[in-house]
């Protein structure tokens, strides 16, 4: 048995397609990775709110599923945007990294908690809203590319500090460059964040994703992946849309903390819901009709109007 893994060609997108590899060539499946150029790769000039969310890491890796030019994608879990179709399904999600964002700086006395004024890079319209909330002090500029380009970037002076997901800069190993760890009660990670989801059409041959998901699936990471992305797509968010959650295990199940922030940080919605690990999705349904009658559909409504 052969399989092809589409990945886009970021070295943080290769160490995970070849970690995918790794695992299915030991349990004696035969491998051929392929390295696609997506949307989110060739524009960079703009901020991901202003050229659409929608399939912007993946609508061309995509495509070559429908083609079967690859069986399975390899995708960090949070660019998947919520709804992914029929013709698709998510046959694995990989053990789960540490899901905290961290501020990178070469300048080591810099901290967030620190009261000084200096200057942070990021694309993620989550993160501005956040730092807007909880450290108004602070200045932000766009930050776009992939980790080596905005450690080049941060280098040349774009920026005093960047803030990014602490499992890619971890797995690219520059952790000596982490000046600290925001707590996930303050800034909640997107959706996904931390993990590795693996993509593949419904019709892919039935042993192949028997094999593929019992050779890369972490239950624990499967079920509050689901409940987060159920969320996720009640709201109809996407990863231009300042909406956070995260799902977690308790001794009964599965508790899930999640909401939406207005994009000046001024108003943050924050809901919780707890459930069984028997339906993780319901879960996320649940927390979504709280965030909406909270007010979070409104913010939502407002956000998307600017964004037109």
């Amino acid at each position: 048995m052969q399989v092809k893994i589409g990945t886009r060609g970021s070295k943080l997108a290769l160490w995970q397609a070849y970690h995918v590899e790794e695992i299915l060539q030991k349990g004696g499946i035969k491998t051929e990775i392929v390295i696609i150029e997506t949307k989110g790769d060739k524009i960079l000039d703009r901020s991901l709110s202003k050229i659409g969310s929608k399939g912007l890491f993946t609508e061309e890796i995509e495509e070559q599923l429908r083609t079967n030019d690859i069986d399975i994608a390899v995708h960090s879990a949070k660019d998947l945007q919520s709804d992914l179709g029929a013709e698709f399904e998510l046959l694995a999600f990989m053990e789960r990294e540490t899901v905290n964002d961290v501020l990178v700086s070469f300048n080591k006395k810099l901290s967030l908690k620190s009261g000084e004024n200096f200057v942070v890079g990021t694309s993620s319209t989550r993160r501005v809203a956040m730092l807007k909330a909880f450290y108004p002090h602070i200045k932000t500029v766009d930050m776009r590319g992939n980790l080596q380009t905005r450690l080049k970037k941060l280098e040349d002076g774009h920026c005093d500090a960047i803030l990014l997901a602490f499992a890619g800069v971890h797995r690219m190993k520059y952790d000596a460059f982490i000046n600290e760890k925001i707590p996930v009660d303050q800034f909640i990670p997107a959706v996904g964040q931390g993990s590795v989801a693996i993509q593949s059409l419904e019709t892919l041959d039935s042993e192949k994703k028997r094999i593929i998901r019992k050779l890369l699936n972490t239950d624990a990471a499967e079920q509050c992946l689901l409940a987060e992305r159920a969320f996720l797509k009640t709201l109809q968010g996407g990863c231009s849309v300042p909406v956070f959650g995260l799902a977690i295990h308790t001794e009964d199940g599965i508790e899930l903390n999640g909401g939406v922030i207005s994009l000046d940080g001024q108003e943050v919605v924050l809901e919780k819901a707890i459930g069984q690990l028997s339906n993780p999705e319901q879960i996320g349904f649940e927390l979504a009709q709280k965030v909406i009658l909270r007010g979070g559909k409104r913010i939502l409504e407002e956000i998307k109007s600017k964004s037109k």
